[in-house]
């Protein structure tokens, strides 16, 4: 497994457990959130690199306001 699907299995996995241990901190959720997304854009620029025989390492983090600015 990738290094960002394990990242992205821990945050889930985190979540998941929040929500389910009771009161939520809205403030770790939403940072969570913003950290899924920054994961699944960065898979999905690599993709994107591989599909189109590009360097996939030259993919990048990208900053949250990028990320949560995309529409679903």
């Amino acid at each position: 497994m990738s290094d960002e699907l394990e990242r992205i299995k821990a945050l889930v996995d985190e979540e998941h457990a929040m929500r389910n241990a009771g009161p939520v901190d809205p403030d770790r959720l939403a940072h969570i959130e913003v950290l899924l997304d920054q994961c699944w854009d960065l898979l999905r620029q690599r993709d994107a690199k591989r599909e189109f025989k590009q360097d996939q390492q030259a993919a990048h983090v990208r900053d949250a306001s990028t990320v949560e600015g995309y529409q679903q």
